[in-house]
């Protein structure tokens, strides 16, 4: 495996070149440009055809930075001076454990300080190239795709905070003995948990400006389904624990690679499994026996639904109809990884279930609704 991008340098080029980079961080940004790029052809697609409209907006130009404003950019540039030059002073610590250094409350006080000064002097010089004796007030127009910016950073921000907390309320053993440790580990993340929080915080902002729910959702289907694909790649690379159940089947087919069948994710940064004999280093486990590798079946089958979706986005004319046939694709592509995948089972009335599977139950049930109600409701949806 590779847990970090070092490690996949190496295996490819021979060469050990420290990076403080993790695999599945990388794959994780990836997936944040996959999904930019489908809604953002979605966007266009819809201005083009009149679906979405541009916003007019009045905007007040030629101000001097206020105090305000100074101090906020002053205090941004601290952290990142603060945490950066730390950083880079102390890069062997870095790279080995990047987590512990960016959360930790050491860091180095002169890098803070020139940085809050060069971000503070930075705002205030660009405010001043453009102040007006006398500010005014114009009326500018916004193009729904404009949006995108803005849109992908609060599903970045709430989609990761969803995903931490429907992690942590899974493993609520795990947690209860380091809250703090749970909620600030880069590891551990949740998709149901990003989703739907994630989602939440978009829809807020597109209402905010003017994007009706039922099309910013329909934009949303497509992109979401080819980002979780990306990702995915990132946690079948670098061995997160995401990995099915002891898989000792024999193949069956000759032709099929042993890895694409049953694996034991090697130097897998989940730390499980017995340790790799001759192997020193943080990443040096290996799982005792073969598991289906649940990750990368999810990366084929997701990339494959995907292109069902861009396909069928150009016949699909009823809002909403798009997103429920998400949800259901979704809901079913996920219940049925989870009968082979590892999680935390829950019993009620002698059912077994996990997390995700009544998460992907309840996902498929309101796409079907919501398929329902778009197709019953064609006309009085046409012009909404």
């Amino acid at each position: 495996m590779f847990p970090t991008v070092s490690h996949f340098l190496e295996y490819l080029f021979g060469v050990q070149i420290p990076l403080p980079f993790n695999t599945f961080g990388v794959f994780v940004a990836l997936a944040f440009i996959a999904g930019y790029w489908a809604f953002s052809q979605e966007f266009k697609r819809k201005q083009a055809l009149g679906i979405l409209h541009p916003v007019r907006k009045l905007v007040t130009v030629g101000k001097p930075a206020t105090s305000t404003e100074l101090v906020l950019n002053g205090l941004f540039g601290f952290l990142i001076g603060y945490k950066l030059v730390h950083a880079l002073l102390n890069y062997k610590l870095f790279v080995n454990d990047a987590q512990t250094v960016l959360l930790s409350t050491q860091g180095n006080l002169l890098g803070g300080l020139f940085f809050a000064g060069l971000f503070a002097y930075w705002d205030y010089k660009e405010k001043n190239a453009h102040k007006l004796d006398k500010p005014k007030t114009v009326e500018v127009i916004q193009q729904p795709n404009e949006l995108m910016g803005n849109l992908i950073v609060w599903a970045a921000v709430w989609g990761f905070l969803g995903a931490k907390i429907f992690d942590n309320l899974e493993h609520w053993d795990t947690f209860v003995q380091d809250p703090i440790g749970g909620l600030l580990s880069f590891s551990g993340l949740t998709f149901y948990g990003g989703l739907i929080c994630g989602g939440a915080a978009v829809l807020y902002i597109a209402r905010k400006n003017g994007i009706k729910p039922l099309h910013m959702l329909d934009i949303g289907g497509p992109g979401m389904m080819l980002a979780y694909s990306v990702g995915r790649i990132g946690c079948h690379m670098s061995g997160d624990g995401d990995w099915g159940i002891v898989n000792l089947n024999p193949k069956p087919f000759s032709w099929l690679p042993d890895w694409l069948w049953a694996y034991t994710y090697p130097n897998n940064v989940a730390g499980e499994g017995v340790p790799i004999p001759g192997c020193t280093g943080k990443f040096c486990n290996v799982l005792p026996d073969p598991v289906y590798p649940t990750p990368i079946y999810e990366v084929i089958i997701c990339f494959i639904l995907f292109l069902f979706l861009w396909k069928m986005r150009h016949r699909i004319k009823s809002p909403g109809t798009m997103f429920g046939i998400y949800l259901m694709l979704n809901g079913i592509e996920r219940f049925c990884i989870e009968l082979i995948r590892v999680n935390t089972k829950y019993h009620v009335a002698g059912i077994p279930f996990t997390q995700a599977e009544l998460i992907a139950s309840l996902l498929f049930l309101a796409g079907l609704l919501l398929v329902g109600y778009s197709q019953r409701n064609k006309e009085k949806l046409a012009n909404y």
